[in-house]
């Protein structure tokens, strides 16, 4: 007896509607909203799959697993992070460009606490990711170019200026407050009005260090 062949599954109308890169992109947007609402204990590629309405081997097919995706939504976030250190810092008059630079890391942890606290996460993320090494690098980078316009110095050549203590304190100083911030200790951040309160908190502090950092090292 002839056996009859199996009709292969049936995709979903809606997967059916993606290209290659559409795909990939909708489900790094349902990654991002998992992330945001369960956190990483809750984060898993089947819940994925279903807010993007794919099958869900989707995402293990675009991104190997559930590290892999992390990992893509992780990159995003530096490039935001890039974004926001430039637009707040060209907001500020020349000598309060670092402490924009700062701000713009602030708000932007206070935008994305999830995502923020992520990106920093190394075994959440494989950080030897290309990607993700370019887009992290280039948020440092804002930092480093700021830091020399602000203070009127240049790196030599080569240098590995990541180690050096000036720029390495004015990083601390403006992580070490977005992640308290993020961790609720620098007081509630659920409003616009107290996200605003801790953008002004952030300022004062920031002000505060530049201006002692400047009567210690007078011109």
């Amino acid at each position: 007896m002839e056996q009859r062949r199996k009709k292969p599954a049936r995709r979903s109308a809606r997967e059916k509607t993606y290209h290659h890169g559409d795909l990939a992109a909708a489900l790094v947007e349902a990654a991002e909203a998992v992330l945001t609402e369960r956190g990483v204990e809750g984060f898993t590629l089947r819940e994925c799959a279903r807010r993007a309405g794919v099958s869900h081997a989707a995402p293990a097919h675009h991104f190997g697993d559930a590290r892999g995706l992390l990992t893509e939504v992780a990159a995003l976030g530096f490039e935001r992070l890039t974004a926001s250190e430039r637009e707040a810092r060209d907001e500020e008059p020349a000598g309060k460009r670092l402490i924009g630079t700062g701000l713009g890391y602030v708000r932007f942890a206070l935008s994305h606490p999830a995502q923020f606290q992520l990106m920093f996460q190394k075994g959440l993320v494989d950080h030897a990711n290309e990607r993700l090494a370019t887009a992290s690098r280039a948020a440092f980078d804002v930092f480093i170019e700021t830091y020399m316009q602000a203070n009127d110095v240049a790196f030599p050549e080569g240098m590995f200026k990541d180690t050096d203590p000036s720029v390495m304190r004015e990083w601390a100083l403006v992580h070490g407050f977005a992640t308290l911030a993020v961790q609720g200790q620098m007081g509630p951040a659920a409003s616009p009005s107290e996200i605003q309160n801790l953008m002004n908190f952030a300022r004062a502090v920031f002000d505060g260090a530049q201006s002692h950092g400047s009567s210690q090292n007078p011109r």
